[in-house]
């Protein structure tokens, strides 16, 4: 049986900002319907990753590329429909202080797919019920939210078009032990009922274990391992064994 395309693959990615390779030929990919975490150390290059895979920047050298096809050949219209593919629930949710929460919710209903605003906040509380959110918060603002509450409205916000790819950007930064577990929860329910393709990049190894079919490990701006998440503690590698123990002495050179 031949194997299958993937739903997104990064091809011998650079990046650099003016100093050391943020990303120095990295090479990976992750097939359609499948749960892929990148873990590393801060600074190692996975925001920057995720945000090349999803338009937001441009690689120094390399490919990305969706169902086997190269990003860089489309034109603008095309980038456009690619676009509407995928979700992104980003590191601090990025909510727009100056809109109420259902409005955050369809932000690209009403400005993309200029979709009417009645239709659209009906979508966006059906989106905020999937992610147990009650239809009474929609008229708040996100000044008026929680941290864990900020984390369902954007992820509602990342599942409203129904994706075939969401990228979660450390989605339980800044949370509690409890609140983090209940947004894993809410992202593995959400992913499996769309039956899309998620990409997660974290350091936290609790998210990584719940979430992720697969880990990658990050470092030195390449892929150093890649195996099952239920392999993290015994993976053999160096890398991962100083990661997953928190030692100070190994081969990751702490930034501090």
């Amino acid at each position: 049986m031949a194997a299958a395309t993937p739903r997104l693959e990064w091809r011998a990615v650079h990046k650099t900002f003016g100093g050391p390779p943020v990303l120095a030929g990295f090479t990976l990919s992750v097939d359609p319907g499948r749960s892929l975490v990148i873990v590393g150390a801060s600074g190692s290059g996975k925001s920057v990753a995720v945000k090349i895979a999803a338009g937001l920047i441009e690689p120094d050298a390399g490919e990305i590329l969706f169902d086997g096809r190269p990003v860089q050949g489309l034109n603008d219209r095309e980038r456009r429909r690619l676009a509407r593919r995928f979700g992104m629930l980003f590191q601090g949710s990025a909510l727009f202080d100056s809109l109420t929460v259902w409005e955050n919710v369809a932000f690209r209903l009403i400005n993309a797919d200029h979709i009417p605003r009645k239709a659209a906040k009906e979508r966006a509380l059906a989106a905020l019920e999937r992610v147990r959110m009650a239809r009474q918060f929609a008229g708040l603002y996100p000044a008026e939210l929680s941290g864990g509450m900020k984390k369902r409205v954007g992820l509602a916000r990342a599942v409203i078009g129904d994706p075939d790819i969401i990228f979660f950007d450390e989605p339980t930064s800044g949370l509690d032990p409890i609140t983090s577990r209940a947004i894993n929860t809410l992202i593995g329910e959400q992913v499996k009922g769309l039956g899309c393709t998620a990409v997660t990049i974290t350091h936290d190894l609790a998210s990584a274990r719940m979430v992720g079919d697969e880990v990658a490990m990050l470092e030195g701006g390449v892929v150093v391992w890649r195996g099952p998440a239920s392999a993290l503690d015994r993976s053999g590698n160096p890398f991962v064994d100083q990661f997953v123990r928190g030692d100070v002495e190994g081969p990751i050179k702490s930034m501090v």
